[in-house]
Parts: structure tokens; sequence; C-alpha cells
């Protein structure tokens, strides 16, 4: 009898099934996670970290200001040896304000007290730059997070751990952070920092789709 092999399709091998073939694809963030996320379909992104003034234009409302910077990072990491440049911005928002990276533990004990047993938005804007649209297209997508009713020893704990330093509103909820989230309505992968559903979409309208041989 033959045994059937308990991995027939080596995730490597899952870029294969992406057409067309050979399609340079940068990603213009420095971001683990969105990189992480574009692999788990089968991408291999070249990564192109971005450096810009992050700076919220006065009366900027928060979608508006995500998809500038996802436009803004884009723009920055193009190349005309490189197809497709992929650009994102992230934002937590509370009660109308952006909570950023917080600036050391006190301000990220701060925001994880503001945000505990409340609900927030979660807005991540996309933007795709290529041949057939050199202008680019951009999206905003939008989530709800509902962060359960935090003890001060666990927001003490979490902080400690280190890893709210370097999140926007103080917490990563594909890590540690994610004993924080009680509720997600909208995106998963959105509040991670990329919508997939979403920008694969955009990849698709740009001529990259997932084409499984028959």
């Amino acid at each position: 009898m033959q045994k059937t092999p308990e991995h027939p399709q080596k995730q490597d091998d899952f870029r294969s099934l992406w057409r067309p073939s050979g399609v340079r694809l940068r990603l213009a963030s420095a971001s683990e996670r969105r990189r992480t996320l574009l692999e788990q379909v089968g991408l291999r992104p070249e990564v192109h970290p971005t450096h810009l003034d992050e700076t919220r234009l006065p009366g900027e409302e928060a979608e508006a200001y995500v998809e500038r910077l996802s436009l803004l990072k884009a723009a920055a990491g193009r190349d005309p040896n490189v197809d497709l440049v992929l650009g994102a911005d992230t934002a937590v928002v509370l009660d109308g304000e952006i909570l950023g990276k917080p600036a050391d533990q006190q301000e990220a004990e701060a925001m994880l007290s503001r945000l505990s047993g409340r609900p927030h938005r979660v807005l991540t804007g996309v933007t795709l730059l290529g041949s057939p649209y050199p202008q680019g297209r951009s999206l905003v997508v939008e989530s709800g997070v509902w962060i359960k009713k935090l003890s001060q020893a666990e927001i003490r704990a979490y902080v400690a751990s280190g890893e709210p330093m370097d999140k926007a509103g103080a917490y990563g909820i594909q890590g540690l952070g994610a004993f924080l989230v009680a509720r997600v309505e909208g995106s998963w992968s959105g509040v991670a920092g990329l919508p997939l559903y979403e920008t694969l979409g955009l990849l698709a309208s740009f001529g990259l789709t997932f084409a499984p041989e028959e």
C-alpha cells in the first residue's frame, strides 16, 4: 500500500500557484507581521523599510490619515525594477484619538488602562502601486476590537513583557496580546496589520491572482 505523504505540498511551493509567475512584489514596510501575513498565503515579497514623518495633519480624520500614510509608504518604495509596491498603515482609534506606539512603559500602561473593558476601532490603510494603475489604488479597512476588563496586575505583566512598546495602542493581537482581546468584529488580519481578504482583492485588480493548476 502506497503511503500518502503527510505534506504533499511544501509551503514554499505555494508561490507557483500565483499567476502570473515571476511578479516582483515589494512590501514598503519594516513590519514583520505584514510580511508574515503575506507569506501565510504563499506570497514572498521583498521587504523595503520606509522612514517617513508620520505626524497627523491638523484636522485630519483617522481614515484619511492611514490612507495617506499607506500611499506615502508605497510611493517611497517605488522602483522601476519592481512590478508592484504595497504600502500599509494601521491606527488604533479610541474616542476619536489615534493611539500610537507608547513612548515608555508608563504610557503603555496608561493606554491599556484606557482600552480596558471597552471597544475601539482599528483602521488599516492599504495602497498598491504598479501597472495598470500607476497612480495606485487604496482602501481603508475598519475593524472593531473589544478588550476585556484588565486588572492592573495583567497590565503590568504584559507591559513588562516588552511586546507593547513597538505596537500602536500598546498591544499586538498576533502575539501575547491575544489574551487581551475578547472579540473582533471585522478583519482579524487587519487588526494584525494587513487585511488579507481586501489586500488580495487589490492584488487581483492588478492581475496577480491565486490560480491553482487544475
